[in-house]
């Protein structure tokens, strides 16, 4: 019985090359938009250790930057690695793609060790609470199927009650 468990184990294992990253050493950065965020931020692209079914990132926040506000086609988790930060959930009214009504209904606050779940398609934004502080977390973003592009739509907002143009 033994015998069979380790030559399965061989051939599960066969051509498959672990990798590895680690969060806290420069390198890998990916290029950002700066006009998806409030303020400064950076972010370290995790993904490069071989993951294909989600994008990893290791995301900082500076000077009480934000993500503005936007939905992803996919579910993502946040992990809460530095600093405190807050995730604000959005209801969206009325049917437009552009120009619409936005209400918060929904702010949890984040802090080290803070796991949370983003289901697809949730309005919402993230960062920093804190100007004096780096808030950071690690975005696991799951791609919502095989070969599917994960789709993240960006708008400009007030954050209160309106969303406006789409964020190319």
């Amino acid at each position: 019985m033994k015998k069979s468990f380790k030559k399965r184990k061989r051939k599960f294992y066969q051509g498959f090359k672990m990798e590895k990253s680690n969060i806290y050493t420069p390198g890998d950065k990916r290029d950002v938009n700066p006009n998806w965020f409030t303020d400064k931020v950076h972010m370290k692209d995790i993904s490069k250790i071989g993951s294909v079914d989600q994008g990893i990132y290791h995301v900082y926040f500076h000077q009480g930057a934000r993500t503005k506000l936007h939905y992803h086609g996919g579910n993502q988790v946040l992990i809460v690695t530095q600093g405190k930060g807050s995730l604000e959930i959005f209801r969206k009214f009325g049917a437009k793609k552009t120009d619409f009504k936005i209400k918060r209904i929904e702010k949890i606050n984040l802090k080290k060790g803070d796991v949370v779940h983003i289901p697809a398609k949730t309005l919402h934004t993230h960062g920093s609470i804190d100007k004096k502080q780096t808030f950071s977390h690690i975005a696991l973003n799951i791609f919502p199927k095989k070969n599917s592009e994960y789709k993240t739509v960006w708008y400009e907002s007030d954050f209160k009650s309106t969303a406006s143009g789409i964020i190319k």
